[in-house]
């Protein structure tokens, strides 16, 4: 009985295992990988040879040879060295306008540089403007811990931004005073006292040195964090604002209120100094300074990660060796050609503003933080790089839309024809009439080399509708001439060029108007003259 049970149940399965090897076509013996018992996808295969753009990489049995892998070894190290650059120029061109301010003797937070007789073409400055005097403070919240700003009612358009050029808060006309003035109170980023950054434009009152005062307060992300504010002219003259920011700008400590450090204000204007991060080695070095400086919570840990990768790590000496500097020189140059390319060819979708000019955004997308979609589609890299290496400052104001509020900005590097702008050459350009700027327009000129204020027997290489006496045209609209020379009869409306340089220009709306916002209206192109 047992026996028969049995041979039952084995006819079963032979009768199930023929049943399925029908369903399941066999594998032919040429289709077995050889050394293998089956066929291998070939995709996750490595061939023993691959001719690549850095040379021919070889294996054994997908194992790299000592030449294969010393030479994916330095180009990982030398995309990493390149990624460095163009992720942390935001990070290093704070540090270097850190340096600049130690230039100027401004290197405490109670030391302010004030452009007095405004900015002109003797500093480098990544394209400063010619049209609003600066007053610039460099705070450090590890040396003095809680620190007051009190800024003074009538201040233009002010921000404060952490190390990395990252927002921290508005001040002036667009921020939270709404240009009435008041009190900002910025909280170092380990801060564990009582006081908690205020939400919108609501105040808290504080004790400072015995009163009860109203407040806004933010906490940064950084030691460091750059203050820059602007002032309007008054009349087409500096004075006024000069004398805004010296009599009414004060930066202390909150722990030295009641006997804070008098304010020195140093003049900025007519001396020449470098506030422009570097574009060759030394790059890595004024990052290893930022590193150092700031706590490890002030970058994320992919950014800290990358910045490990070459070298530069919070409490690690920043010290390649010979092969390793000697990539990262290479990588450096790649990295600051392409952030040119970047600049001066934009890719980017959605970079220039009208179908048929060359004008195009800085603030591609709209976002200060340079997210698309708010962050769903990730962040532009490229855009970011766009800005960073060609300006400074960052805030909603000058990437959203505030009609009459803020500023609105605009490069042109091209002629009509789309050709870089040639010193040698002369050129129109039409400003066309009811320009949508509230407050002003103005139009500057700058070196593609230095981004800075081109330089020129002309002190400010710019032009403003409300500073400069400007021939106007019938219809309202403006020409601009520009070229070596003054064309006859044009010298009002003149900016000098070099002959032997390239150059750009970027023009600026402050309290831009609905025309810029729906596009309505447009600045014409660069047109080339005989």
């Amino acid at each position: 009985m047992k026996t028969r049970i049995f041979r039952s149940i084995t006819k079963a399965t032979v009768i199930g295992t023929l049943s399925m090897s029908m369903l399941v076509a066999p594998v032919c013996a040429k289709d077995v990988t050889p050394g293998y018992n089956h066929h291998i996808p070939p995709g996750i295969m490595t061939p023993d040879k691959i001719k690549t753009s850095i040379g021919t990489l070889e294996f054994f049995d997908g194992r790299p040879t000592k030449e294969t892998v010393q030479k994916v070894y330095d180009n990982l190290d030398f995309a990493r060295g390149m990624e460095v650059f163009l992720n942390f120029i935001p990070a290093t061109s704070i540090e270097g306008i850190r340096l600049g301010m130690e230039e100027l003797n401004a290197t405490q937070s109670n030391q302010c540089a004030v452009f007095d007789q405004l900015m002109d073409s003797d500093p480098l400055f990544l394209t400063g403007n010619t049209d609003t005097v600066y007053a610039s403070v460099m705070l450090d919240l590890e040396q003095d811990g809680v620190t007051v700003v009190e800024i003074p009612p009538k201040a233009g358009p002010g921000t404060l931004n952490d190390a990395y050029f990252r927002f921290v808060v508005d001040m002036g006309v667009p921020g939270l005073d709404k240009g009435k003035g008041g009190t900002y109170v910025i909280l170092p980023p380990d801060y564990k006292g009582e006081l908690k950054p205020t939400r919108g434009d609501k105040t808290v009152d504080i004790d400072i040195a015995g009163k009860m005062r109203p407040v806004w307060i933010a906490q940064s992300t950084s030691y460091s964090n750059w203050l820059i504010l602007r002032g309007f002219l008054v009349d087409g003259k500096p004075d006024a604002a000069s004398k805004m920011w010296r009599a009414g700008l004060k930066v202390y400590p909150l722990a030295k209120a009641d006997n804070p450090p008098e304010m020195e204000y140093i003049n900025g204007s007519n001396k020449p100094f470098n506030t422009i991060h570097a574009n060759n080695y030394e790059f890595y070095a004024e990052l290893d300074h930022v590193i150092q400086k700031e706590p490890v919570s002030f970058l994320d840990p992919e950014l800290r990660g990358l910045a490990a990768s070459i070298g530069i790590a919070k409490g690690k000496k920043f010290a390649p060796d010979a092969r390793m500097k000697g990539i990262l020189k290479e990588a450096v140059a790649v990295g600051n050609a392409t952030a040119r390319a970047i600049m001066f060819e934009p890719r980017v979708e959605g970079v220039y503003l009208y179908e048929d000019s060359q004008w195009f955004t800085p603030f591609v997308g709209g976002d200060y933080r340079w997210l698309i979609d708010d962050g769903k589609g990730g962040r532009n890299l490229d855009a970011r790089t766009l800005f960073f290496y060609g300006a400074t400052v960052n805030t909603p104001a000058m990437a959203l839309k505030m009609v009459g509020k803020g500023s609105q900005y605009a490069y042109n590097a091209k002629d009509k024809n789309g050709d870089f702008l040639d010193g040698k050459k002369y050129y129109k350009l039409n400003i066309p009439a009811n320009a949508p700027a509230k407050d002003f327009w103005s139009i500057v000129a700058y070196d593609p080399q230095t981004r800075s204020q081109l330089q020129t027997s002309q002190n400010f290489p710019s032009k403003n509708n409300t500073k400069d006496d400007l021939d106007v045209n019938k219809d309202g609209s403006v020409d601009l001439y520009f070229g070596p020379k003054a064309p006859q009869g044009h010298e009002k409306n003149w900016i000098e060029t070099v002959p032997s340089k390239g150059f750009m220009v970027l023009i600026r709306l402050y309290g831009p108007l609905e025309p810029w916002f729906d596009k309505t209206w447009k600045p014409g192109d660069f047109e080339p003259l005989k």
